[in-house]
């Protein structure tokens, strides 16, 4: 790719080379060609006269502005005149310039809003988004650098991070005041609620489909010198009325049971937070399950089964992952195009981002141009700037020679009718 590039830019300056050749020698020529009847109209009277007059001043015309365009690259000639060869010798002044009107004129933040605003963003992307084809695509090359990033991460990084810096931070930091907290809005919300339902939907089917063993595991707690069809009975007893219990607390949300538990957790929330004697317990026991080398496996474990399952979701282009993906791309898309207010919101963003980036970074952004600049030499930035605009300076030569010729033209007329 980079040597299609060089060729391709090679080919560009070759092409910018010839057009630049082509207009000098269109300029110079108009030069040579004033010179000539300049020569063959001395001393010639009547109407060359005027013709004589008209090639002195095109000459003259001719021979400022090539001085003019000539100087900015070298020095006319070889000659040392002051102010001449002005890239060359001041190309960091210029390019400071440069820098300057850059920043001032196109990366402020009025102008960056403005040309957000008229670009519609927001509208654009929703267009391209409702293509089921550019969301796939899109979906496609994130699940790309997302695979790559997964195998650039290495179990042994993980577990050193782990071990060295996830672990002992958690074991240093002072959790149960958190723990608390959380504790007491998640009882205060009654989030936990569905999980009690879970546990006694759970521990009922259970129950009714393994009373063998349940009592399997009553009859190792029974006396030895019990007969055996009393602690039958024990044990049916038992499954029965711990059955019909769980069903009530499970039928009935306002059962005793539930506000027990409600009651327990709230006061274990703020023993968490107030009591020093529940938050040593709690850092204790904190601090012995960190300290159990089967949690750093546990967590290294953890990590290699979810990032086998995501690079098997991301490989595969017909995953429920990239489906969904997809699929909630378009829909977006879809909204973005329909919803005049989401729209409006997504282009403020966009609009805000851009000036965030260029009050922040806009500075750094034009310090490229003095930055590349100053690498140039001299002479290579002069041709480099002369191959880009110097096509466009030779008709300032051409309509110098023109316009020259008209002004000595109506100046020697003028003088003729005073």
């Amino acid at each position: 790719m980079g040597q299609l590039s060089s060729v391709a830019d090679g080919a560009t300056d070759e092409q910018r080379r010839r057009g630049l050749a082509r207009m000098k020698w269109v300029a110079g020529s108009l030069l040579v060609a004033a010179a000539v009847i300049y020569v063959l109209t001395l001393d010639r009277s009547g109407a060359w006269a005027y013709v004589h007059a008209t090639s002195e001043a095109a000459m003259v015309g001719a021979v400022a502005d090539w001085f003019a365009v000539t100087a900015l690259f070298r020095r006319p000639l070889g000659l040392p005149i002051p102010h001449t060869a002005i890239i060359p010798t001041r190309k960091g002044a210029l390019a400071r310039s440069l820098q300057e009107f850059v920043s001032g004129n196109f990366l402020t933040e009025p102008v960056v809003r403005g040309r957000m605003g008229d670009a519609h963003v927001a509208q654009r992307v929703g267009e391209w988004l409702t293509d089921e084809t550019h969301s796939a695509r899109m979906v496609s090359e994130a699940a790309t650098v997302a695979r790559t990033a997964l195998d650039k991460v290495r179990d042994d990084d993980v577990t050193a991070l782990l071990s060295s810096e996830l672990l002992p931070r958690l074991a240093e930091e002072p959790l149960s005041e958190v723990a608390g907290r959380l504790l007491a809005d998640i009882v205060s919300e009654g989030a936990h609620h569905g999980l009690v339902d879970l546990a006694l939907i759970e521990g009922h089917r259970w129950l009714t489909g393994n009373p063998e063993a349940f009592a399997d595991v009553l009859s190792t707690r029974a006396p030895w010198w019990t007969p055996q069809w009393l602690d039958e009975r024990v044990v049916t007893k038992i499954h029965s009325e711990l059955v019909d219990w769980v069903v009530d607390i499970r039928d009935d949300p306002h059962h005793e049971a539930r506000a027990a538990l409600d009651a327990l957790l709230r006061q274990l929330a703020a023993d968490l937070q107030h009591d020093p004697v529940t938050i040593g317990r709690a850092e204790r026991l904190k601090a012995r399950l960190l300290s159990q080398p089967q949690v750093l496996v546990t967590a290294t474990s953890l990590w290699q089964a979810l990032r086998r399952v995501l690079q098997e979701s991301l490989d595969a282009p017909g995953s429920a992952v990239r489906v969904r993906a997809t699929a909630a791309l378009v829909a977006f898309g879809e909204r973005l195009v329909g919803d005049v207010e989401l729209r409006e919101r997504w282009d403020a963003y966009a609009a805000d981002l851009a000036a965030f980036l260029v009050d922040r970074y806009g500075n750094e952004l034009t310090t490229v141009i003095t930055d590349t600049i100053d690498r140039w030499d001299g002479r290579e930035a002069a041709r480099r700037i002369e191959l880009h605009v110097g096509r466009d300076l030779q008709f300032i030569r051409i309509n110098g020679t023109v316009v020259g010729g008209l002004a000595g033209l109506v100046i020697y007329t003028l003088t003729q009718l005073r």
